[in-house]
């Protein structure tokens, strides 16, 4: 996967112009790739070994050279993957504004001191308490799992694949957040910061009151307690910088900040006709959920439909040239206004056929959609994969 992103990125460079685009936005599809399944073996490899190695660190009241080389670096890894995974999803999606490097060493510093925080409980807990943690953990995966579950994610094909996706991640909901659906988060986070943080006092109350009073002294163990304090609240305090200084979409926690991309008005709506076909669609094509299904119009927030990218428009209207027909890709699904987190359930199918297509037409592919609210009007949308 790295030297296939590094073929299509060299390509993006030697080709034409009119072929770069072309190749730049697969490039960054395969990143998105990979970030995403650097992420999944970071916390199934590196978090359990972190854990490991501070316990080993608590029992035996000593740190080595190695060991506290090897610990930082598995710390390290937790909190860079999370925040490159975050950058490198904005970054391949144009209905996202890209996050700026400040916001992402930020996102570092913030996962950085939570996760610490929690490592560091895990392993003081766990260096008294074997069986009573490993029942812990599980505990807590299978409440987190099942909140996944019950928030409908949209990842996989199908309902099974589904399930073994949000139980993996409920493993990563063990040492942090992690957004895995679309929309106003605030909430969610909040519930599960009040949980962490209410699991890392009782963790690290019972470890001060059980330890080992001859190989700890006490005012070692007073350190240890508010190490875990204190990096949890740092880890906060990032936190709310990225959201209130940095977030891509501007402030959140502002008045004016309803979630939405665009702070303007949206202009006033143009009928479109059904052989007229939208310039700058999403590179995301999601299946729906729930009421979309059944022709339901579902309750959204009133923000301007998220499959509108950034603007580009010229200030004057122009005419728009006729163009040949060319492939129509048909649908048989109501097209969305808010795709899943990382919407792919159609465009990751229909990649390659729509590649072969652009190889082979001289004409852009386009996308048709039925539309649930009226069955005579289909709008169409060319792809920009």
């Amino acid at each position: 996967r790295y030297l296939r992103t590094l073929y299509l990125g060299l390509q993006s460079r030697w080709q034409a112009e009119h072929r770069r685009r072309h190749f730049y936005w697969r490039m960054m599809f395969e990143s998105a790739d990979i970030s995403m399944l650097r992420l999944l073996e970071a916390f199934l490899k590196s978090a359990p070994q972190l854990v490991l190695q501070l316990s080993i660190m608590v029992q035996q009241n000593s740190i080595e050279p190695l060991q506290g080389l090897s610990a930082s670096a598995s710390l390290v890894s937790l909190a860079w993957m999370i925040a490159s995974y975050q950058k490198v999803l904005r970054d391949s999606r144009e209905d996202k504004m890209p996050m700026s490097y400040k916001g992402a060493v930020v996102q570092i510093l913030w996962h950085l001191f939570t996760i610490a925080a929690r490592a560091i409980a895990f392993a003081l807990f766990a260096s008294v308490f074997q069986l009573y943690f490993g029942i812990f953990i599980v505990t807590h995966w299978c409440i987190m799992t099942f909140w996944i579950i019950q928030g409908e994610t949209d990842f996989c094909m199908s309902k099974w694949e589904e399930i073994i996706y949000n139980m993996v991640v409920g493993i990563i909901y063990i040492f942090c957040w992690f957004n895995v659906k679309e929309g106003r988060s605030r909430y969610r986070m909040c519930i599960y910061y009040i949980i962490t943080l209410s699991e890392n006092a009782a963790l690290t109350i019972l470890w001060f009151l059980y330890y080992d009073r001859k190989a700890t002294s006490d005012f070692n163990a007073l350190i240890l307690v508010c190490v875990v304090s204190s990096s949890f609240a740092l880890g906060i305090f990032f936190m709310f910088i990225y959201y209130c200084l940095l977030h891509p979409n501007g402030p959140i926690f502002s008045h004016r900040s309803v979630g939405c991309i665009f702070r303007q008005e949206p202009p006033p709506a143009v009928p479109v006709s059904p052989v007229e076909a939208v310039t700058s669609p999403p590179r995301s094509l999601p299946r729906t959920t729930g009421g979309e299904r059944d022709g339901a119009p579902g309750e959204r927030d009133s923000c301007v439909p998220v499959f509108q990218v950034r603007p580009c428009a010229p200030p004057a209207p122009a005419a728009r040239a006729p163009r040949t027909e060319g492939p129509v890709i048909r649908i048989d699904l109501p097209r969305k206004k808010y795709p899943a987190w990382d919407a792919h359930f159609i465009d990751r199918r229909l990649r390659k056929t729509i590649l072969a297509l652009e190889y082979a037409s001289p004409t852009t592919p386009r996308l048709q959609y039925r539309t649930p609210g009226a069955p005579q009007e289909v709008l169409e949308y060319e792809t920009t994969v």
